[in-house]
């Protein structure tokens, strides 16, 4: 089963959070992230596998996954 967005998906979500954009962190699911809902970041870039690689505010690098964590522009 492949859980990797379509190409057209990827180049979606790259329209949609362009390198710059300012997003806030609405579910991560990941117990290990320092990361909590409403923590707010920038957006990197996102890779071909949908990844939103972001530089949070709080210092973290962690990417928020396609269709496992949620993330919105603000």
């Amino acid at each position: 089963m492949n859980k990797f967005p379509s190409k057209e998906t990827v180049e979606r979500l790259r329209k949609q959070y362009p390198s710059g954009t300012r997003v806030e962190l609405v579910w991560m699911n990941d117990p290990y992230s320092k990361l909590k809902p409403g923590d707010k970041g920038t957006v990197d870039f996102v890779d071909d596998t949908g990844t939103i690689f972001c530089s949070w505010d709080n210092g973290s690098t962690l990417g928020a996954v396609y269709g496992e964590d949620v993330v919105k522009k603000l």
